[in-house]
């Protein structure tokens, strides 16, 4: 699936992956690919990201939002 992190300053990760994880207000959960259509605010921690070579990526955040859907995860971070 493909994921584009974007902050106010630049857009920080953008390519294929098979695995979000993300800190949400209510815990961490994660985004594989075919995940249900969502949209949801992200606290403060870490995003880890598992790319489609295998390599682990993790972005520190202090919140924002995601949205997901067919396939294309888009986060919003602060």
């Amino acid at each position: 699936m493909l994921l584009e992190i974007v902050t106010p300053e630049k857009k920080i990760f953008s390519g294929e992956v098979d695995l979000v994880q993300l800190p949400g207000i209510n815990g961490s959960f994660e985004i594989l690919k075919n995940h249900a259509p969502i949209i949801s605010t992200l606290d403060r921690g870490v995003i880890k990201i598992k790319t489609a070579n295998g390599q682990i990526e993790l972005f520190e955040v202090e919140g924002g939002v995601v949205e997901c859907k067919k396939n294309t995860v888009i986060i919003l971070a602060d």
